[in-house]
């Protein structure tokens, strides 16, 4: 077998000893989790926003995002949920180039997968701690959730990974919210039978466990648009596309119905700007169709300190150092045009 066996990781539990959440936290996050899963029942006409940097490369920059974000939640908490994306895991299609804060925590530095555990449970802990947002995450490895799992309102599983049956039963498993993006391909087949597959319960194995979970009624559609065989980018969030998803879930009987709509990445053919519009037309539609604005419960935002992004190395201070995002003034904006059209 082709593998060198560096050492023996601690499990979650060690990791979560060492570095423990306070009654106080928990109960911050226990509160955030109750408010969002809200939304995802239709109990609550808030709309989810769930925003931040493609990578959370820097703890620094991004503590100082939030701490903008959290003056924003606050300004707009009536009609808005703003959820901090902090992706420590950066999916890469050939699996060239920085792999995000979990391979390493210093970018310029060879990869360090203990101290990436330690810094991604710090990360997510220093935001509840200091602004009162519990935050997403990617699932890029199923196993690793439980060394976040007390932290985290929200999960997406990305389009690489959504036809795989091990993220699909993990996120069975799961309490809070976790968005299925359709894949690159753009087949919504598969998006919506990963749904069926997480609401459901699913006896596997888990971290050499033999576990059982009972289904998770919150796992829900994300539409991030799609690549042909050419390399062309496809976009899904048009008016047309969210009706014929509405259409999809009406053939069988989902819990909870809802989809989450990404602004970047194909929707946007990742022109970051375009992400301005597109939350816009979104958010126009929902207006127009009483069926979409009960399924679309949020959008997904790319968005950083600077816009655009950088090479690692360059050391501008809070910009992207993975896909290009938005700025923080236009996002700021794009925060209050929302509250206003919801």
């Amino acid at each position: 077998m082709n593998l060198v066996f560096k050492r023996k990781l601690p499990i979650p539990k060690e990791i979560k000893e060492q570095y423990p959440l306070s009654d106080e936290l928990a109960a911050v996050k226990a509160a955030r989790d109750e408010e969002i899963r809200k939304v995802f029942t239709g109990e609550d006409d808030r709309f989810v926003v769930i925003i931040g940097p493609c990578s959370a490369d820097n703890e620094d920059a991004l503590n100082d995002y939030l701490q903008r974000l959290a003056r924003v939640q606050e300004k707009v908490k009536d009609r808005l949920i703003l959820i901090p994306r902090i992706y420590t895991n950066k999916p890469r299609t050939t699996g060239e180039g920085y792999k995000g804060v979990l391979h390493q925590p210093d970018p310029s530095k060879a990869p360090d997968i203990l101290q990436g555990l330690i810094a991604i449970r710090k990360m997510h802990m220093r935001a509840i701690a200091d602004t009162g947002l519990s935050s997403a995450d990617e699932m890029l490895y199923p196993e690793n959730y439980r060394y976040l799992n007390d932290l985290l309102s929200y999960v997406a599983v990305g389009a690489r990974s959504v036809e795989d049956q091990h993220h699909r039963m993990t996120a069975s498993g799961m309490d809070v919210p976790v968005g299925m993006k359709n894949p690159t391909s753009g087949d919504l087949s598969v998006m919506m039978n990963s749904v069926v597959a997480a609401q459901a319960g699913h006896s596997f194995i888990y971290r050499g466990w033999d576990v059982e979970s009972t289904g998770n009624p919150l796992a829900h559609t994300i539409l991030r648009g799609a690549v042909n065989k050419l390399g062309q980018t496809s976009p899904n969030y048009h008016y047309e596309d969210l009706r014929f998803l509405y259409e999809l879930y009406q053939k069988r009987d989902y819990k909870n119905p809802a989809c989450v709509v990404d602004t970047n990445h194909a929707n946007s053919g990742k022109q970051f700007k375009e992400q301005i519009r597109i939350a816009k037309e979104v958010l126009h539609s929902r207006k127009h169709s009483t069926d979409i604005h009960g399924l679309v419960k949020g959008l997904m935002i790319e968005s950083y300190l600077e816009e655009g992004c950088q090479k690692v190395g360059e050391g501008v201070y809070g910009k992207s150092i993975t896909d290009p995002c938005l700025g923080w003034e236009d996002s700021e904006n794009l925060i209050y045009t929302i509250a206003e059209m919801c």
